[in-house]
């Protein structure tokens, strides 16, 4: 059985992707599929093939740029008014294992360890990345709709 995750852009690009929250101008706002960090999620952008940030022509850059900004504004709202701990987002493009262009938007909480909490994501325990009780699933269908109502909103 084919596995949306082996093509996340085309599955999005044909709406088999069941992370896919909104598409935008030029990507696709997706819930992460790990949610230690409530509301975590990624913009994926729309065009197959696409690396690095530098692929696109600038027009399009700065489209893929604006979707950015606008689902990271989108999360930070969301987690401010669900969480009284939520501190910040963090926007990051990698590309470090994922061979596509896509943004993490982290949303950053006082609760987290002391030891965690002003540092990168990618220093929690590897463990914490496949743990089941951070899956992405019907428990967070609340979540969900938040930000998809929020992106709408940001949008109109």
């Amino acid at each position: 059985m084919w596995d949306w995750k082996q093509d996340r852009i085309g599955s999005a690009l044909r709406g088999v992707n069941p992370g896919v929250l909104r598409r935008l101008d030029a990507g696709f706002a997706t819930i992460g599929d790990t949610q230690f960090l409530p509301g975590y999620c990624v913009l994926l952008v729309d065009t197959p093939n696409v690396e690095r940030l530098t692929d696109l022509p600038r027009r399009r850059r700065l489209e893929y740029l604006a979707d950015v900004e606008l689902a990271a504004e989108a999360v930070e709202r969301v987690c401010a008014r669900r969480d009284s701990g939520f501190r910040r987002v963090n926007l990051e493009i990698l590309g470090n294992t994922d061979p596509y262009l896509h943004a993490h938007i982290w949303p950053r909480y006082d609760w987290e360890p002391p030891e965690r909490v002003g540092r990168p994501v990618w220093l929690y325990p590897v463990e914490r990345w496949s743990d089941p009780a951070f899956a992405l699933g019907p428990e967070h269908d609340d979540l969900r709709a938040e930000l998809t109502a929020e992106i709408d909103r940001l949008r109109s």
